[in-house]
């Protein structure tokens, strides 16, 4: 079997399944584990990804409005490469290559499987991992790696139990702001924390500024979808322009936290159950192992004093 994941929560399932060795090529987001960024890349940006909040989203409309690519695909690479299987996701039309983009950059038709997975809720990753299991003719490796991964979910839950839950909003996207849904929900609730905006089991959207203000949350964690810890640390910037940022309660009493969304926040991979713990960390300074604290996530450090 050969594969190429065009999905980075893919790659990492693959790997999780101790099937690695079929992956001849990735995404130009798949990083985990570290090796496959060795694989050729057989995407890449459609657009410069390194510019400000708010051009990123402004084109990102721009080009689903007028039809055209967020993600180019390296196609005669795919097809060098010879897979057997092209593994995308139709989940959202945003955050990683869809099969539509795939057939937009195809000169000839995919003659490749597909397995396009669709994963919004944790039951639906465990249902991710379970299709790519049976492609790849390792259903029992499949659900021995859910089986472990619900273990590791149950003992976050366990671990800050009876514990009070600090109220917590937690941000997709700061210019404009989108609350984190899907999984996200779930992972706060095992964490032992209330998350006062967001729905679980559908599409993060835009919210205004005001409600958050309105909610004004114990914690606020801002994740960006696609953005480093490094990435998202440069959002401080965005944010404390906006009106009543300093007044704040997670701002006054210093809770609030930036964190690395790509690889934890955003990703419908085997990495939610890092992210359960990495919740646990921030909302109850709960000291499992390992920590996350500079590496997933980093404490808010004011660029300035008022605005």
């Amino acid at each position: 079997m050969r594969v190429v994941s065009l999905l980075a929560s893919a790659s990492e399932i693959v790997c999780a399944l101790d099937a690695g060795d079929t992956l001849v090529g990735r995404s130009h987001e798949c990083d985990n584990p570290e090796w496959v960024r060795a694989l050729p890349a057989c995407t890449r940006p459609a657009f410069d990804i390194e510019a400000s909040s708010r051009a990123i989203d402004a084109e990102v409309r721009r080009r689903l409005a007028a039809g055209e690519p967020l993600y180019h695909v390296d196609t005669a690479l795919i097809d060098r490469l010879h897979p057997d299987l092209l593994v995308t996701q139709v989940h959202c039309d945003v955050c990683s290559v869809t099969p539509g983009d795939l057939a937009r950059s195809a000169g000839a038709p995919v003659r490749q499987s597909v397995l396009a997975l669709s994963a919004g809720t944790i039951d639906g990753i465990f249902g991710d991992v379970s299709r790519i299991a049976g492609a790849l003719d390792r259903s029992a490796e499949g659900e021995r790696l859910v089986a472990r991964m619900r273990e590791r979910l149950r003992a976050v839950r366990a671990s800050v139990a009876g514990r009070a839950p600090p109220t917590l909003v937690m941000m997709e996207w700061t210019d404009p702001v989108f609350a984190m849904a899907n999984w996200g929900p779930e992972l706060v609730e095992i964490a032992n924390g209330r998350l006062l905006l967001g729905e679980g089991g559908r599409l993060s959207h835009a919210i205004s500024w005001d409600e958050v203000r309105a909610a004004d949350p114990q914690v606020l964690i801002v994740a960006p979808c696609g953005f480093s810890l490094e990435r998202s640390l440069r959002e401080a910037e965005v944010l404390e322009a906006l009106p009543g940022w300093f007044e704040m309660k997670a701002v006054r009493e210093g809770r609030v936290v930036f964190a690395d969304g790509n690889r934890y926040f955003n990703r419908s991979g085997t990495t939610i159950v890092e992210t359960a713990a990495i919740l646990a960390e921030i909302l109850h300074g709960d000291t499992t192992a390992p920590r996350w604290r500079g590496t997933a996530w980093s404490a808010y450090a004011p660029l300035s004093r008022s605005q």
